[in-house]
């Protein structure tokens, strides 16, 4: 499953990417801890500080990983966008679709 992952680095986390903390390695670390892999990580301005690009084997793994980033407090904003098989969303759309009423 690809995954992206839109994250901004707590105050102390900052300090230590300037004191030259690897964090490429420490991402690609992380990804492998769970049988995924990195494709990118990009230091970006703007809204966040960093962008990453991976794919991990399933959604527990992507959760799993999101969690202990979170539990560490390196972080103060997180986003993990996950990648749909549109087909299947759209058929279990058009099968809700035709099975909800809405009120009124």
């Amino acid at each position: 499953m690809k995954v992206i992952i839109l994250a901004n680095y707590a105050p102390h986390a900052a300090k230590g990417l300037m004191q030259g903390s690897d964090r490429q390695a420490a991402v690609k670390a992380l990804f492998e801890s769970v049988g995924g892999k990195v494709t990118s990580v990009m230091f970006t301005r703007g809204i966040y500080d960093v962008v990453v690009n991976g794919e991990v084997p399933d959604q527990s793994a992507g959760i799993g990983m999101s969690l202990a980033v979170r539990a560490s407090g390196s972080l103060t904003e997180m986003v993990v966008l996950e990648e749909l098989d549109m087909k299947a969303v759209i058929a279990a759309a058009n099968k809700a679709a035709g099975a909800y009423k809405p009120a009124g």
